[in-house]
């Protein structure tokens, strides 16, 4: 469901697909190719977020911020994963159950291991993997984070899959229109 707020409507590009039960809220825009599964929810209701291309947003997951928030391209937002930071870079895995909290950046290439908790206003350099409660950041070659990244796929696996749905006529792309 597509709920405007505060006289914002989120933007949804026409090739990304958003699963029934999805919900996403206010000053939102979500890119070319991404996929929003079922229970995912993505409201800008106190300041803008912004999804690049070929972003996927897994089942349950929340993102939520304070501050404006920016997911760049190729990102990967793993089952139940919070996300309440200030930016996430190119192409990074968020694994299942990651939190991220506010004022975070996450570096571009990079990987948050499920379950790892990233400090308020952490930045984590390009490259990196974080892992733990309180996350512990370790940087990492490129060439490792690049065999790393492909063996989890990226997030096309996800979107070629949001295709079938569409082709079976599952989609939301509601606009609540108030009571009544």
């Amino acid at each position: 469901m597509i709920i405007p707020f505060g006289g914002k409507t989120p933007e949804v590009a026409d090739s990304a697909w958003i699963a029934p039960g999805a919900t996403i809220i206010g000053d939102v825009v979500i890119g070319e190719r991404c996929s929003v599964w079922p229970g995912a929810v993505i409201r800008g209701d106190y300041a803008p977020i912004r999804l690049g291309t070929d972003v996927n947003v897994q089942d349950n997951a929340v993102i939520h911020t304070d501050e404006p928030l920016t997911i760049g391209n190729d990102v990967t937002i793993g089952h139940a994963v919070v996300v309440h930071c200030r930016e996430v870079g190119d192409d990074v895995l968020l694994g299942n159950n990651a939190t991220l909290l506010p004022g975070a950046v996450i570096g571009s290439h990079s990987l948050v291991a499920a379950g790892a908790l990233v400090s308020p206003r952490e930045q984590v350099p390009e490259y990196s993997l974080v892992i733990g409660v309180p996350g512990t950041v370790r940087e990492t070659k490129p060439d490792r984070m690049a065999r790393m990244r492909a063996a989890s796929e990226g997030p096309m696996p996800y979107y070629e899959n949001a295709l079938r749905y569409r082709a079976e006529g599952i989609e939301d792309r509601t606009v609540w229109s108030g009571a009544g």
